[in-house]
């Protein structure tokens, strides 16, 4: 969600070097994965194919690893990695401009619709938007933030302008929660989930049901525009591999998390096997497939960040393509 692209710019070149050294040589079956964040439930199914030898079988060479934080878009753009995990509302802002677009492309929703949202305590009292005004709400201090809440406050009846948006990065939403905001934006598979195995009592307004142009992808995997052009072939075994990998996730939930806190055993085995078990549904939805991006749910996405200001053009259906999905739902 946060999007520092100055920074981003500048850590670009110190990791650079680091970045090489998970490559070793360069080779045209060697692809290198960025994640968005510490290895979790939304990139278990790269771990399984992993983990199963599928992407060996597609003779890739595939290395998954985690850059410094929000960079991985901006690194896949400047050709340090093949591909990376995004999100759409990121994504928008690197692509939509007029001069110096960053050469990215979605190629698969990792999660089929929007399961991120505004945590609270129960005692809090926020049980729908509008319950909002009055609160103090954790503002990662971005223009989409800002706009987001407005829309769902005032769309409920409530006053956004009694909203009070405090500056908050917090990593522990539970410890801000208790400390210093009401509310939070959160991914239900992680804080949700964890909520539950904890048995905190909170409350869930769901961003895309209560609002459809709110149920933007998030995250999904971009790939370097440029090598897609010149790799397709490569990029489908890629994804072929993937898929395979996010359907076995769906079909075994519980093998699927143990595989995953194999390769992060730092992760909470409780949180993961019930994260697991809330994603399985979730990862294709109501897709055709796993991984296809619906042009209508994008484009109005953009389009309503374009009205907003919160991007320099409006680019509709554009940034995303579903050619390199594999037709047979990777089975």
């Amino acid at each position: 969600m946060k999007t520092k692209f100055l920074a981003v710019c500048v850590a670009v070149i110190a990791c650079a070097a680091a970045l090489t050294g998970c490559r070793g040589k360069k080779s045209g079956d060697k692809i290198l994965v960025l994640l968005d964040w510490t290895p979790n439930t939304n990139h278990t199914g790269m771990y399984v194919a992993l983990e199963k030898g599928w992407f060996a079988e597609e003779g890739l060479n595939v290395t998954i690893t985690q850059p410094p934080e929000d960079e991985a878009l901006v690194l896949v753009a400047s050709g340090k990695a093949e591909f990376g995990v995004s999100f759409q509302e990121s994504l928008g802002p690197a692509i939509a401009k007029e001069r110096d677009a960053l050469p990215v492309t979605a190629v698969a929703a990792i999660i089929s619709h929007n399961t991120s949202g505004i945590m609270s305590l129960k005692e809090s009292g926020i049980q729908r938007p509008a319950d909002l005004s009055g609160k103090r709400f954790a503002s990662w201090e971005t223009p989409l933030v800002t706009e987001v809440v407005r829309r769902i406050v005032e769309k409920d009846g409530g006053d956004f302008n009694a909203v009070r948006m405090i500056p908050n990065f917090a990593t522990d939403a539970f410890s801000a929660l208790q400390t210093d905001v009401d509310a939070i934006w959160i991914y239900y598979a992680f804080d949700g989930i964890t909520a539950e195995a904890r048995n905190i009592g909170i409350n869930y307004i769901d961003l895309g049901a209560v609002d459809s142009i709110l149920d933007f992808y998030t995250p999904v995997l971009v790939a370097n525009t440029k090598w897609l052009s010149s790799n397709s072939q490569t990029a489908k075994k890629f994804l072929g591999a993937v898929s395979r990998g996010y359907y076995f996730a769906m079909e075994n939930p519980a093998e699927a998390a143990e595989i995953l806190l194999k390769h992060a055993p730092e992760t909470d085995r409780q949180t993961a096997v019930r994260s697991q078990q809330y994603l399985a549904s979730r990862y294709k939805g109501d897709a055709p497939r796993w991984g296809e991006i619906d042009p209508v749910r994008w484009s109005a996405f953009y389009r309503w960040m374009f009205e907003k200001g919160l991007l320099e053009i409006n680019i509709g259906a554009g940034g995303f393509t579903n050619e390199y999905l594999p037709d047979n739902a990777g089975r």
